[in-house]
Parts: structure tokens; C-alpha cells; sequence
């Protein structure tokens, strides 16, 4: 059966029924459940500087009303990361490179924050339509862009997820491809392009956090513009 390099990235299935909700939940099993003992384990600390580490990041910048999304948000990051990190060992699918998964997520956080500030704010909310001396004939095209813009977030939420995750995938794929081709042929080139693949996934470890780390961020701006 021959194999495109499109193929990693649809969802494992068996008998039939798809199993990206199991791919999806197994990152969950792998994080220590907390416990009443006073001394825990290196990886319970661990999991818990780190949580601590990303509240702090994300809710910084924040109003005391915006710290209630502090679970969400540190919970989303979590949940990201380990699923970025994790689709990078072999044998793996990575449920992030799926536009629909990345949108099911953006989507109605996105709406969240924007219900949230026309509830709490709706003058201030919908002030960031029409920016402050704006000429009068221009008014009507300005708020057609602010609004196109506006609601155009969460797809580009969703669509830079997915580009760079499979991106990065379709080149540790075709560079590891010709690496093999080329083992029995030019050991040398093939010893370069190993060299290459090397830096390539330490590059899409690198890029694996950040752009987890940028959808969280970008939504807790989102928050912050409402609240």
C-alpha cells in the first residue's frame, strides 16, 4: 500500500471508529494526580512549578477580573503542549495539525471574551470598531475592516496552530525520507541530512511550545480587550 506524506495526519482509526478522541485524552494519564502527603514526588513539584510558571505568565498582564481564566487558560496551555510535544515521538498522531480541532478551541473561547465585554462593557467594546478621529467617509469602511478583522481571529487562531505544526511534520518526514534513500548510495550526504534532521527536530520541539504558548497568549490579549 503506498503511503503520501499526507497520510500522518489523518486520524488513526479502528475498526472503523477514529480514535482521535483516545490520542486526545492519553496526554491527561500521563500527568501525576496530586495527593494529601506533605512530601511529593520530583514529578509532582515539577508539574506543579510549571503550572505555577504558566499562571503566572499568563495572568500577569490581567486584571483581578480576568484571573478567574486563570484554570482555563493554564489548562489549555497544559493540554497543547503535552499534545504538541508528544506528536513529535514516532508512531504518534498529533491531533493538533486538525483544523477542526484547532477551531473547536479558538472558537468559543473567542466568543467568550468578546460576549464577556459586551456584558460587562459593551460602549468600550464596540468603541474598538471605530477608532477615535476617524473621517466621516471613511467611517463605513472602517468598521466593515475592524469587524472582518474581528471575526476573522479565531480562524487565524486555528489556521497558524495547524500550519506550523504541519509544516514542521512534512519536513522531519520528507528529511528523514531522503536521509534513508540516501544511506546505501552516499552515506555522507545521508550523514548531512541526518545532521539537518537533528537540528529540525530540536527546532520543532522549540516550535511546538512556542505556538502553543502564542495561542493561549493570544487569547488572553482577546480577554484583556474585553475586560
Amino acid at each position: 500500500m503506498n503511503l503520501s506524506f499526507f497520510d500522518q495526519f489523518s486520524s488513526p482509526s479502528l475498526l472503523g471508529i477514529p480514535l482521535v478522541l483516545v490520542s486526545m485524552t492519553f496526554p491527561a494519564l500521563l500527568l501525576p494526580s496530586q495527593n494529601n502527603r506533605w512530601i511529593t514526588s520530583r514529578l509532582s513539584t515539577l508539574q506543579l512549578w510549571l503550572a505555577n510558571l504558566i499562571t503566572k505568565q499568563l495572568m500577569t498582564p490581567l486584571n483581578k477580573k480576568g484571573h478567574k481564566w486563570a484554570l482555563i487558560m493554564t489548562s489549555l496551555m497544559t493540554f497543547l503542549l503535552m499534545i504538541n510535544l508528544l506528536g513529535l515521538l514516532p508512531y504518534t498522531f498529533t491531533p493538533t495539525t486538525q483544523l477542526s480541532m484547532n477551531l473547536a478551541l479558538a472558537f468559543p473561547l473567542w466568543l467568550a471574551t468578546l460576549l464577556t465585554g459586551l456584558r460587562n462593557q459593551p460602549s468600550i467594546s464596540l468603541a474598538h470598531l471605530l477608532p477615535e478621529g476617524t473621517p466621516t467617509p471613511l467611517i463605513p469602511a472602517l468598521i466593515l475592516i475592524e469587524t472582518t478583522s474581528l471575526l476573522i481571529r479565531p480562524l487565524a487562531l486555528g489556521v497558524r496552530l495547524t500550519a506550523n505544526l504541519t509544516a514542521g511534520h512534512l519536513l522531519i518526514q520528507l528529511i528523514s525520507t531522503a536521509t534513508m534513500a540516501l544511506f546505501s548510495t552516499m552515506p555522507m550526504i545521508s550523514l548531512l541530512t541526518f545532521l539537518i534532521l537533528f537540528l529540525l527536530t530540536i527546532l520543532e520541539v522549540a516550535v511546538a511550545m512556542i505556538q502553543a504558548y502564542v495561542f493561549v497568549l493570544l487569547l488572553s490579549l482577546y480577554l484583556q480587550e474585553n475586560i
